[in-house]
């Protein structure tokens, strides 16, 4: 147990498998509380009894949160501020990469709406709790693939064209950029922002048949080669709780070292578009 950690409360999405499950697990044998925001009801509460197992930790709690629905996510921002009279760490885990287009029920395109404008709503509602928390700090997973992504003025929806891997390398430049946007506006708040790059994880992630095709089995036969969800964890981990990074924001990460992202995604004019945009689109939920 981490002394600094105990009874801190820290949200995760994701957290019901992958990396998600071990940044819960990690948090959880570090004395925090730690709330588990998954879509699917059953998966998370198997991934609850396996954590209470494994950790020995009563502070694990359950919340659902279906980011393709933004309604689902204002509810379980909702309940996790019901719940939650402080909130330390935010984790924005989850994620996803599809290899056709598909929309959500919302209208919103599935990869741009799951990867960037849920973690954005629920950001945003947690916001005003996690100032109030400080010290605190939101940590958001992005991805080495925001370097092949290209974040047209025009077409966030990817209308004009769709090829999986670059759809989803513009949500992981979107995150990036939120993290930027989302540190300037906390300054001196005591509220840091921080993105990551876990490394290439076996953890089932592009292989659950919504890549599709080629890409999916290439993505198979890579398995073997792979960290584990446990080692791609390290880096949330470290951000959430290191004290050495207490004081740290706007930076990106892989594993525990900062690096240089993209030029695109140290666009400031880029990043306040996208934020802007990003609120105009989210302003019924918001």
């Amino acid at each position: 147990m981490v002394p600094w950690m105990r009874g801190k409360t820290c949200l995760v999405t994701g957290a019901n498998s992958g990396i998600g499950l071990e940044t819960a697990r990690g948090l959880a044998q570090r004395g925090a509380r730690v709330v588990l925001l998954c879509r699917d009801e059953a998966r998370g509460r198997a991934a609850l009894e396996q954590l209470r197992s494994a950790t020995g930790s009563a502070a694990l709690e359950l919340v659902r949160l279906d980011l393709a629905s933004l309604t689902s996510v204002r509810q379980a921002a909702e309940q996790v501020l019901e719940r939650c009279p402080e909130i330390h760490v935010l984790v924005n885990n989850a994620g996803l990469v599809l290899g056709e287009r598909t929309e959500t029920l919302d209208g919103f395109e599935s990869t741009f709406a799951i990867n960037h404008l849920g973690p954005f709503l629920l950001t945003r509602l947690l916001l005003e709790r996690l100032r109030r928390s400080a010290p605190a700090r939101v940590i958001m997973v992005s991805s080495e693939a925001h370097r092949i992504g290209h974040l047209g003025w025009g077409d966030l929806m990817s209308r004009r064209a769709y090829v999986g891997l670059w759809v989803y390398g513009k949500s992981k430049l979107c995150n990036l950029l939120m993290t930027a946007s989302l540190a300037r506006r906390l300054e001196g708040s005591g509220v840091t922002a921080n993105a990551l790059h876990p490394g290439v994880v076996a953890s089932g992630f592009a292989r659950d048949g919504d890549l599709g095709g080629l890409q999916e089995r290439i993505a198979g036969w890579l398995a073997p080669l792979m960290a584990s969800p446990a080692r791609g964890a390290t880096a949330s981990l470290h951000l959430a709780t290191a004290p050495e990074v207490a004081s740290v924001t706007g930076g990106y990460f892989i594993g525990r070292r900062p690096r240089r992202p993209s030029r695109a995604a140290r666009e400031p004019a880029r990043a306040e578009w996208l934020w802007a945009e990003s609120e105009r689109l989210l302003a019924p939920w918001l």
